[in-house]
């Protein structure tokens, strides 16, 4: 049976863990080729063994243009074209208040969650306008739309990828090359130990645990997965999603749908509380199934 992707050829930034990796593996699943880039070497190599004959690693820090252009150059070298770039790179950034930032730090952030789209989509453009056109898909967060899902620079610069991905969007759309974000919500992977500063097998055991936990924290009741991700990235390269261009995908298993009484009847809103109303009384007002008694 064919897959979506047979005859693809698709960079992909930060693959070798997390996000990135899912993803990988769904292309592969669905017949791309996958130039995966990224700065752990070790996990990079045993990814392309793995994959032999349908994935080349090449070591890649998206803040460095010069390895950025090479790694999307390698995919016509390896591959014979380009046909798509998933710019998804990135950790949590500089962390604390802005009073304390230090502006170095800050700067590097943006290099790292932002500027490495636009390095991407630069060298990308005239491979992908080779080949007639392709799709560009850039990592962005939900904490690029609200206020309280990351820190202050990490947030800053999602909400920059959401809006890069706009207006390039408009500026490709006659060379055929689509541009969508994709926001992920609680996705378990190491990025939350990695933003702690813990050694990377321990922020990877932290990852386990978001899977193990995180399904509490949103409406659907499980952890995101890199999986989830990674279906919507295979469909955004695909055929199927060819009418799609300049926009954002929110993947976030409901949290951004608002504060936890909004979906979960056990919990108390501040209003409520502030009002004195207990959770019986809320859920009427809100027309929600107020959880049962427990019996006498």
């Amino acid at each position: 049976m064919a897959g979506r992707l047979d005859g693809k050829i698709i960079v992909v930034t930060g693959a070798a863990s997390g996000i990135g990796l899912g993803t990988v593996e769904r292309l592969v699943a669905e017949g791309a080729s996958v130039v995966a880039a990224d700065i752990q070497d070790e996990k990079g190599q045993m990814l392309e063994a793995r994959f032999k004959g349908s994935v080349a690693y090449i070591h890649c820090d998206v803040t460095s243009e010069a390895d950025v252009a090479a790694a999307i150059n390698l995919a016509p070298q390896r591959f014979g074209g380009l046909d798509g770039v998933f710019n998804n790179a990135g950790n949590g950034g500089v962390m604390g208040p802005v009073e304390t930032t230090d502006a170095a730090a800050w700067r590097t952030t943006f290099d790292l969650l932002l500027t490495s789209c636009f390095l991407g989509t630069k060298h990308a453009v005239p491979h992908l306008a080779a080949r007639g056109g392709g799709a560009i898909i850039n990592t962005a967060s939900i904490a690029g739309l609200q206020a309280g899902y990351g820190p202050v620079a990490y947030s800053t610069a999602k909400a920059g990828v959401i809006h890069f991905t706009r207006t390039v969007a408009a500026e490709l759309a006659a060379r055929k090359i689509r541009v969508n974000a994709i926001c992920p919500g609680l996705i378990a992977t190491s990025i939350f130990g990695a933003s702690l500063g813990m050694p990377r097998a321990q922020a990877d055991q932290m990852a386990a645990m978001v899977a193990a936990q995180g399904g509490s924290a949103q409406p659907v009741g499980r952890p995101g997965l890199p999986s989830d991700i990674a279906e919507a990235v295979v469909w955004l390269m695909s055929d199927a999603g060819s009418f799609v261009t300049g926009t954002h995908f929110v993947i976030d298993g409901g949290i951004t749908i608002g504060p936890a009484h909004a979906w979960d009847p056990t919990a108390t809103s501040p209003f409520a509380k502030s009002l004195g109303m207990t959770p019986d009384q809320m859920a009427q007002v809100a027309g929600m199934s107020a959880p049962a008694a427990d019996s006498p």
